[in-house]
């Protein structure tokens, strides 16, 4: 289920102080529940996800077609791009101390995704191309009563108007197909988890 950008705001998430000028995008709580120390299986089962492995035969034929024009106009061969209106390439220089390392030895497996940081409630990791620089963010939310529920955010910062224009014209794309089916597959994977 999508999310006002607020239940992600309210958490009081650690990536709110790495990244304040990147815009949260996208808030989704994830069809996923448990325990208060079952944060690392929510990270372990989305390490092994993989676009090919989506129940949407349209949202894997829109991979396909992202990752080849990504081929044919270079838009992921250089991940070493600066953050946009930043020096830095990467958002790891702006780990607190207490954060630094905290991933290490951590495969991020079939995402894109570089890991940043990682602790007992909360993950972020990034990707940078052509077109933005963004993160993704896992949380667990304390739902009360022992229930915990997993939650993602997507925060981005477009590489000037190109960057803009490409997040507009995917939106939808996102919303309609992408998501609904990356959610059955979290869903269908976290039920099917080795416990």
């Amino acid at each position: 289920m999508r999310l006002p950008r607020s239940a992600h705001d309210e958490q009081g998430w650690r990536v709110a102080e790495i990244a304040p000028d990147f815009e949260v995008e996208d808030v989704w709580a994830l069809p996923v529940h448990g325990g208060p120390d079952d944060f690392a299986q929510l990270l372990e089962v989305m390490t092994h996800l993989s676009s090919d492995d989506s129940p949407s035969r349209i949202s894997r034929v829109l991979f396909g077609v992202r990752y080849k024009l990504g081929e044919w106009f270079g838009w992921d061969e250089d991940d070493k791009l600066p953050i946009p209106g930043d020096n830095e390439s990467s958002l790891m220089s702006r780990l607190p101390a207490d954060l630094r390392g905290t991933t290490d030895g951590f495969d991020s497996g079939s995402l894109p995704f570089d890991p940043l940081y990682r602790t007992d409630r909360e993950s972020a990791a990034e990707i940078s191309n052509k077109t933005v620089h963004a993160m993704m963010h896992l949380g667990w939310v304390d739902k009360g009563h022992g229930d915990h529920q997993g939650q993602m955010a997507v925060l981005v910062k477009p590489r000037g108007r190109f960057g803009k224009v490409y997040m507009d014209l995917i939106k939808p794309f996102r919303y309609l197909i992408v998501y609904p089916a990356l959610m059955r597959q979290i869903e269908r994977a976290w039920d099917t988890r080795d416990r």
